[in-house]
């Protein structure tokens, strides 16, 4: 054993493990990481040769008589069946079944859906609803005929360990250098530290920070076969990964139906694997993921607030050193079109993939490392019960060219790496500004593509800096665009009207009539005669108003339109709570205005008899006092709704893709905006303005 691994098995005896064994068993083996280890901490936590060679033994007869090989699904089935119950490791799921009103379980390699499980095992262990779980699951024959299933569960034991002590890993912390703690980490998840470069290792580090981090959100790009999805899938039991086609609203945010918090309210991290895959049927999802990101919370129905970690890892297939020097393309490629500036601004870090070692056996450790599981359990910790943000803001100060989002992703960014690597006790001010740089470049790799991609200049503060102890400021370059003009100078495209959305419909609206495009660059005989402009006509309008825009308001969208409208119906199937019956009341407050409407028919949805007698109760209040203005309201509801759109009998017809509904929450109720619609923040949606 080396100095290393002789202060390992001393300070921390019974935590740690030697990682060639893994090696031995992983191959052929479907299993994570972590359940492996399980088993070898089990039987092979020890530094006698003799010891560890009886463990490997019984770590893989376990395997072969408890785990189960998809191909022999049917053979484990007749075992339990023979035998009358059988112990199993597996990866164990359940699942609600509405029709029957019962719950499911299901393992991943016995192929059937139909195993009965008691509510205590689903009630202590809440994860098996969103994802499963790795367990070790004892399943019994159920011999009575008259029941619709033939197994059921009898006891199950989620993998992993069942004490941790964080200030016993504390302590044994402060027996390591710096740099022996990171070795310690890399060596835990099987790689040699001394066959990677420092920044390589800090690339490695840096992938972890997502599972010790609340609500940090960051991506990796890169070639294939450089481990990008290995912590989320084979690390921690605290997260999930996912893929790409697998991004659903309800899965990942929340179900109304069963009015449940998804994937999100369940995991420490949600990994997308493939994120470039992605494809996003409605957008509400990524409008809730935007919010998600940016404070941990969203709203739909309920306001929900969790703790989840997003991260974002792709394959990138394309020469960086011609990416960055390409005045079309940037480093953001990949990701699905529905990944708009917004989603990329809220990346604390973007961690170049394309640095990685690809995945080889001689990268692979021999030595000692901390027993994976022990590892994860002390990250969950700090997940959950830590916050080192307080400190970094006291002690970090950073240039003029960092904004909002930058300082908030650079900060998070030191966060988990003083939890990782200093879980207890300060760095040096020489390790603090290695961390400073680090995630300053992070941050600015992602800025310098959304510079790249805005045609103006809101990203343009790309010299994103810090002020080291000596009061100098230090400007912090990624080394892959640091020479590459179209990174650092990008060219301004031409702004057109697709590209940029209207500022002020209502002073735009009335515009010269258009000269037919027949008309132009045709040369004409005529005598020339001055132009005859009919002043105040209205003119179709298609524009988008950005997530974060303000200035618009329904009086500006729409109340230049409403001249000479005598009847109203707006078709809007989310009339129904309470912020958006506010926001009909201010609709109605707006036709009211034009001063000709006389009738608004509202045809709307709901969801159940309780929300009926709810919504019914408010818009008769709104009804008795349109009367009192002498406009009368019709409401009609109709539960199989979904367009939105505002149709006038004067032939104009507008419709909002959000509906009434496109305004953010404030922040709160006495911030400005809360009142003064012209000045809250939007959500992003499409206005379309035409005559029928």
């Amino acid at each position: 054993m080396n100095e290393l691994d002789q202060k390992l098995t001393a300070t921390f005896d019974g935590k740690v493990l030697r990682k060639d064994l893994l090696h031995r068993i992983k191959k052929g083996t479907n299993v994570p990481t972590f359940v492996l280890e399980f088993l070898l901490a089990r039987f092979c936590a020890s530094d006698d040769q003799a010891e560890m060679d009886s463990g490997m033994e019984a770590v893989l007869a376990s395997l072969q008589d408890n785990y189960v090989k998809p191909d022999e699904a049917n053979a484990a089935q007749s075992k339990v069946a023979t035998k009358g119950k059988h112990r199993f490791i597996d990866k164990v799921h359940v699942r609600y079944v509405e029709k029957e009103k019962r719950h499911w379980a299901s393992l991943e390699n016995f192929n059937s859906q139909r195993i009965a499980i008691g509510e205590k095992f689903y009630r202590d262990n809440d994860r098996l609803l969103e994802g499963g779980i790795w367990a070790e699951v004892t399943l019994a024959h159920n011999a009575i005929e008259e029941d619709d299933y033939a197994f059921y569960i009898e006891d199950l034991r989620p993998i992993q360990i069942s004490r941790f002590d964080f200030d016993r890993y504390c302590e044994g912390r402060t027996q390591f250098t710096r740099d022996e703690w990171i070795a310690a980490i890399l060596r835990t998840v099987g790689l040699e530290p001394t066959k990677l470069s420092k920044r390589v290792q800090m690339h490695f580090i840096a992938r972890l920070a997502a599972l010790v981090e609340p609500n940090y959100n960051y991506i990796e790009l890169g070639p294939r076969g450089t481990g990008k999805s290995y912590f989320f899938s084979e690390f921690s039991p605290y997260a999930t990964l996912i893929s790409g086609g697998q991004a659903t609203k309800s899965a990942l945010f929340y179900n109304n139906a069963r009015r449940k918090v998804g994937l999100v309210g369940f995991w420490d991290t949600v990994a997308f694997d493939e994120v470039g895959g992605i494809k996003v049927k409605d957008p509400d999802t990524i409008q809730i993921m935007k919010d998600f990101m940016a404070n941990g919370r969203f709203s739909r129905g309920a306001e929900v607030i969790a703790d989840a970690s997003l991260s974002f890892v792709g394959n990138f297939d394309l020469s960086i050193s011609q990416v960055v020097n390409s005045v079309e393309h940037d480093l953001f490629q990949p990701l699905p079109a529905e990944f708009d500036l917004a989603i990329m601004d809220r990346f604390a870090a973007y961690i170049p993939g394309w640095e990685m070692p690809k995945n080889s056996s001689e990268f692979l450790t021999s030595s000692y490392g901390f027993i994976t599981d022990y590892l994860a359990e002390a990250f969950h910790y700090q997940f959950k019960h830590t916050n080192r943000y307080e400190e970094v803001s006291k002690r970090i100060r950073l240039g003029k060219s960092v904004e909002g989002r930058d300082e908030k992703g650079i900060k998070k960014t030191v966060c988990a790496f003083l939890k990782i690597l200093h879980p207890t006790g300060s760095p040096t001010d020489e390790e603090f500004e290695e961390y400073i740089a680090y995630a300053v470049e992070c941050r600015r790799r992602v800025k310098e593509q959304m510079n790249k991609r805005k045609p103006d200049d809101e990203f343009a503060r790309i010299d994103l800096s810090f002020l080291n102890t000596q009061g100098q400021e230090v400007v912090v370059y990624c080394p892959e665009s640091k020479d590459a003009p179209a990174t650092q100078q990008p060219l301004r495209r031409q702004l057109n009207e697709k590209l940029a959305p209207e500022r002020d419909v209502a002073a735009e609206a009335i515009q010269k009539p258009r000269v037919p495009e027949s008309a132009v660059g045709v040369e004409s005989t005529a005598p020339i005669v001055a132009p005859v402009l009919v002043t105040d006509e209205l003119v179709e309008r298609h524009f988008t108003i950005m997530y974060g825009d303000v200035g618009h308001s329904y009086e500006s969208i729409i109340g230049p339109y409403l001249r000479g409208a005598k009847t109203v119906v707006i078709e809007d199937p989310y009339i129904r709570l309470q912020h958006q019956i506010q926001n009909f009341v201010r609709f109605c407050e707006c036709v009211l205005k034009a001063g000709t409407v006389k009738k608004i028919n509202l045809i709307t949805g709901y969801d159940d008899n309780m929300q009926l007698a709810d919504i019914a109760e408010k818009l008769e209040e709104l009804k008795q006092s349109l009367l009192e203005m002498d406009v009368e309201l019709e409401v009609k509801l109709n539960p199989n709704i979904h367009d939105r759109e505002i149709r006038l009998d004067n032939g104009w017809i507008i419709k909002i893709g959000r509906g009434l509904d496109f305004y953010q929450k404030p922040g709160g109720w006495f911030e400005v905006g809360a009142n003064d619609l012209t000045l809250r923040k939007c959500l992003e949606t499409k206005v379309d303005i035409f005559r029928a």
